[in-house]
C-alpha cells in the first residue's frame, strides 16, 4: 500500500493518494484543490483511479471532486448522506454537482480496492456525515481527529453532542493505526490516546 499526500487548497487540507502496489488502483481522499495535480501524479504512480471518497462535504475537502471526475469519469464519487447537499456555511452540495453518479456510503461499509479494503466509520460531529476510512493500518480521519486536537464542531452543521461518541469509538478501536487527518500532520493512535485531551475526555 502507497499513500502519496499533497498538501492543497487555501487552508491546506491534506489529500490522499491511496494505491494498491499489486493492482496499481487509487483511491484519491478529499481533492481539496488542483484536480490537475492529482492527475499527475495519479499518472505517474502508474496507477488506475478507481474512486474518489469524501470524508465530509465541506468545501474545502471536495472542492477539486466534480474536474476529477471528469478527468477519471470511471471513477466513483463516494460521501456520507446526510453531507450530499449544503453543509452549513460551506456551499459546496455534491449532490448537485455530482448528479446522479454519487453515490453513497454508510458506516459498516466496505469497498475494495485492488487487494485492499476500505472501510467506512460514521463518526459524526464536524458534520453529521463526517466518516473515517480505515484500510490496512491506516485510518483516515478527515476532520474529526487531528494530532493533538479535534474538528471544529462550533460551524453551522456541526454535531457537537455526537463529536465525543465518535471520538471514543476511535479511542476504542483495537491495535494502533496510522492516523492520516485532513489538517496537519500524521500521528498514530498510540500517541493520541496518550496525549490528546479531547480523545481522553471521549474515553
Amino acid at each position: 500500500m502507497k499513500i502519496i499526500r499533497n498538501i492543497l487548497g487555501e487552508l491546506a487540507t491534506n489529500c490522499y493518494i491511496l494505491i494498491d502496489d499489486d493492482t496499481r488502483e487509487a483511491a484519491v481522499i478529499d481533492p481539496a484543490d488542483e484536480a490537475e495535480t492529482l492527475r499527475g501524479e495519479i499518472e505517474r504512480a502508474g496507477a488506475t483511479l478507481r474512486y474518489i471518497l469524501l470524508t465530509h462535504g465541506h468545501r474545502d475537502h471536495t472542492l477539486a471532486a466534480p474536474k476529477l471526475h471528469e478527468l477519471f469519469p470511471d471513477a466513483a464519487v463516494y460521501i456520507h448522506g446526510a453531507d450530499k447537499g449544503q453543509v452549513g456555511i460551506y456551499r459546496y452540495p455534491m449532490d448537485e454537482l455530482i448528479g446522479s453518479e454519487l453515490k453513497f456510503y454508510d458506516d459498516g461499509d466496505t469497498l475494495p480496492l485492488g487487494n485492499l479494503t476500505v472501510e467506512v466509520l460514521h463518526t459524526p460531529g464536524h458534520t453529521g456525515g463526517s466518516v473515517c476510512l480505515r484500510v490496512g493500518n491506516a485510518l483516515f480521519t478527515g476532520d474529526t481527529l487531528f494530532a493533538g486536537s479535534m474538528g471544529r464542531i462550533d460551524l453551522p452543521g456541526a454535531q457537537p453532542d455526537k463529536m465525543m461518541s465518535s471520538l471514543a469509538r476511535l479511542a476504542k478501536l483495537e491495535s494502533d493505526y496510522d492516523v492520516y487527518p485532513g489538517h496537519m500532520e500524521t500521528t498514530t493512535m498510540t500517541r493520541e490516546r496518550r496525549n490528546n485531551m479531547y480523545l481522553n475526555m471521549a474515553q
